[in-house]
């Protein structure tokens, strides 16, 4: 049998299986059920009359979920939430009176929401661990080797392969702070009802504001919350959804930076992605070693970035205390960008798990615009001797176009003008490339011991498995 129906290529192809799980329609229904459950324990611990007995019943199908109902009841009543209250209701007759006591739809809806935000926002950020940890090894294992730096990818000054490194680590850093803040101010909604006066609970406990207030934080701190918004329509406010985006496409400008640069330095041949015993890599050209996955990279990047547009135009048009408009929209771009950012990390996790970088290959770059890189060194030594700067400057240049890149060209035509006032020594020892790559390395340790390091320490994480990776 065919199978007709179209599928995503996140979930059939690309995201993890845990990144995948959290967006699921069975993940969201059992979030529905504790929901239910912690605003029945919290009532029952405020004096209102729920028993263990109906709570029981509830916790004894948190995860006896039965679609079929849901989709028949939702047919039924063109409504998701009731849909689910109904389902549940028949699964626990006892508790089926109690189930949503004083609650509108957004209490289960938004909060769920925002405990999938919050939960991916830790997957993401485990993994992103993973990410600093591997590549601030490669930093220092190569933190003294040259390599030849790009300005508008043109032949610049020599720095280091693991001050390159450093770059990306930056950036990523950047990301990873950002995304601990916002999961250590994530705010739950809590109990705030139809409009978000929280009068349903003010009625059912008589007007005791301190128990609306004491209830609404308990069942926030069972959900890993500690704090509630203090102000809310029937909704939270789409600002959260805005910066949980913007953050998810900051990080994927970050990786099609590295992306791309990872494939500019696979056309130079410094570095490579991992490359399988039997992967064809063109069905024209066997010959062809194509950096795929830096390719996808930067393809799925500009798919995060885009979906970042949507929770700007949901917040700028949500109506007074609640429109629906916005529920079709979020139910497609935040878990799309969720699933886009775990892949993302996914693939790079799998690259720099096998980089190849080719020492000898950067050298010889280096190498090859020795002639050219030197010379500021020499402008430099030379005025500090006592000649003038800009009679230098004009020799240099002259030599630049006689010498023709040859190194032993440029030591005979310096040495042969007392201008310079040096000596081929003296020559030799200004185009040391030890001399011509500054203070790359120092900046590489400096900077993960005290940017990357602390942060590190601050976030221990286990071990992810890259298995998930289409390769």
């Amino acid at each position: 049998m065919h199978n007709e129906q179209y599928i995503s290529p996140f979930s059939a192809r690309y995201a993890s299986a845990e990144m995948s799980r959290l967006f699921s329609p069975w993940f969201k229904a059992v979030l529905f059920r504790k929901l239910w459950i912690a605003l029945a324990i919290a009532q029952k611990n405020a004096g209102l009359c729920v028993t263990s007995s109906q709570i029981a019943q509830m916790q004894a199908h948190l995860e006896t979920i039965d679609f079929d109902r849901i989709r028949m009841y939702e047919k039924r009543f063109r409504h998701d939430v009731m849909a689910h209250i109904h389902a549940f209701g028949e699964q626990c007759p006892e508790a089926k009176s109690i189930i949503h006591w004083g609650a509108t739809s957004s209490y289960v809806t938004d909060n769920s929401d925002l405990i999938q935000l919050k939960t991916a926002l830790e997957l993401l950020l485990q993994k992103m661990v993973h990410v600093l940890q591997k590549i601030e090894h490669l930093a220092k294992e190569h933190a003294k080797d040259p390599c030849l730096s790009y300005t508008h990818f043109q032949p610049a000054q020599p720095t280091t392969i693991g001050k390159r490194f450093c770059l990306w680590l930056q950036d990523f850093l950047y990301d990873a702070k950002d995304w601990s803040r916002l999961i250590q101010e994530m705010p739950f909604l809590g109990l705030k009802g139809a409009t978000g006066t929280q009068s349903s609970f003010l009625l059912l406990l008589n007007g005791n504001q301190e128990k609306v207030l004491q209830m609404e934080q308990e069942i926030a701190s069972f959900f890993r919350f500690s704090k509630c918004l203090r102000i809310a329509g029937q909704t939270y406010t789409r600002k959260v959804d805005m910066q949980v985006l913007h953050s998810i496409a900051s990080f994927a400008a970050s990786a099609h930076k590295f992306g791309t640069d990872l494939r500019l330095l696979a056309h130079e041949g410094e570095m490579g992605e991992p490359f399988g015993k039997e992967q064809v890599g063109s069905s024209a050209m066997p010959y062809k070693r194509n950096p795929i996955y830096s390719e996808r990279i930067c393809g799925l990047a500009r798919f995060a970035i885009s979906l970042s547009q949507n929770p700007v135009y949901t917040g700028a048009t949500q109506w007074l205390e609640r429109s629906l408009d916005d529920s079709s929209n979020r139910r497609l771009s935040i878990p799309e960008a969720f699933l886009c950012a775990d892949t993302i990390l996914g693939t790079m996790l799998y690259i720099l798990s096998d980089l190849q970088i080719d020492k000898k290959r950067a050298f010889e770059k280096v190498h090859e615009y020795l002639p050219t890189l030197c010379m500021e060194n020499i402008l430099m030594e030379s005025v500090k001797r006592g000649a003038d700067r800009q009679l230098i400057h004009e020799e240099l240049r002259s030599i630049a176009f006689e010498s023709k890149n040859s190194f032993e060209s440029l030591i005979s035509a310096i040495e042969k003008k007392r201008i310079f006032c040096l000596t081929k020594s003296d020559i030799e020892h200004l185009c040391d490339v030890k001399h011509l790559i500054g203070r790359a390395p120092s900046q590489v340790l400096d900077f993960l011991h005290t940017e990357l390091e602390p942060f590190l320490r601050q976030h221990p994480v286990e071990n992810i498995s890259i298995s998930s990776v289409e390769i």
